[in-house]
């Protein structure tokens, strides 16, 4: 995984589970890095708008509009986009082989890198069990991760006051429970086995929130993360490289812990 952010001009750029329209949504983040990095290709590969939420209450800000208004000037500016809807944005399925201009929707694309290696590029959760058999039981879910999520707002809000980096409760979490440990090992072997069917070299997704690059058997297996914790993308150098680039939310929660500061400063 890589942080370094001088080489901004990529081939490919992989971006999932974005969730616009939550307040989790790390947008300023993303705004920062769909500013600084330039792509030939963009895939979304799911979960970038949040219907699950939108339909309950969105809570959308200007930098989710930002965001949008972002990918949409680099498609009139000649990038190709590829949008891979995932379950939480699944209406866009409907117009799935249609084109917008350079945008086009796609259920899953089949990906070749400057090398010659091919990749199957899906969101993934048609191979998480709960979503795809008890979808009640994935809002159950995603409502409790919802609640981890706003937990951790406040108890970074004190760690930012006392000094301390950023901390993910529901990341510390999902890394020690060990069902979820074992969820995660089996949709990866899941989603390694689709890129066998594809006689491909590897597969890209996302949907499971937990960015990765690593073998599995003779397959590569590459995870986008997701843009509310994490902040990861998966991106191709122009020679055919493939990795995970960690952008990191701290200066965007930084900025966002200022603001209220200053909010409540103002209200006083």
């Amino acid at each position: 995984m890589t942080d370094a952010r001088s080489e901004m001009n990529y081939r490919s750029i992989f971006i999932s589970d974005v969730h616009l329209g939550t307040r989790a949504a790390q947008a300023p983040a993303l705004l920062d890095f769909l500013k600084r990095a330039d792509a030939e290709t963009y895939y979304l590969v799911g979960d970038i708008i949040d219907f699950w939420k939108v339909r309950r209450g969105p809570a959308w800000s200007q930098s989710h509009n930002d965001v949008i208004q972002k990918l949409l000037r680099k498609s009139r500016k000649g990038s190709r986009i590829i949008y891979i809807p995932g379950n939480h944005d699944e209406a866009l399925r409907d117009y799935c082989g249609l084109n917008f201009g350079n945008i086009e929707v796609r259920r899953e694309a089949l990906f070749e890198t400057a090398a010659g290696k091919k990749y199957v590029v899906i969101h993934g959760d048609e191979f998480d069990v709960v979503v795809r058999y008890a979808k009640w039981l994935a809002f159950l879910g995603d409502r409790s991760y919802e609640l981890a999520q706003f937990t951790n707002r406040p108890l970074n809000w004190v760690r930012c006051k006392l000094g301390f980096g950023y901390w993910s409760l529901s990341n510390y979490l999902k890394s020690r429970v060990k069902t979820a440990v074992n969820f995660i090992g089996e949709f990866e072997s899941n989603l390694a086995e689709v890129a066998r069917r594809h006689d491909a070299d590897g597969v890209i997704c996302g949907h499971i929130h937990h960015a990765a690059d690593r073998m599995i058997g003779h397959v590569h297996y590459l995870n986008c993360g997701d843009w509310v914790e994490s902040a990861t993308a998966i991106v191709e150098t122009h020679s055919g490289e493939l990795k995970v680039l960690h952008w990191g939310v701290q200066s965007a929660y930084d900025t966002a812990v200022s603001t209220e500061d200053e909010n409540l400063a103002a209200a006083a």
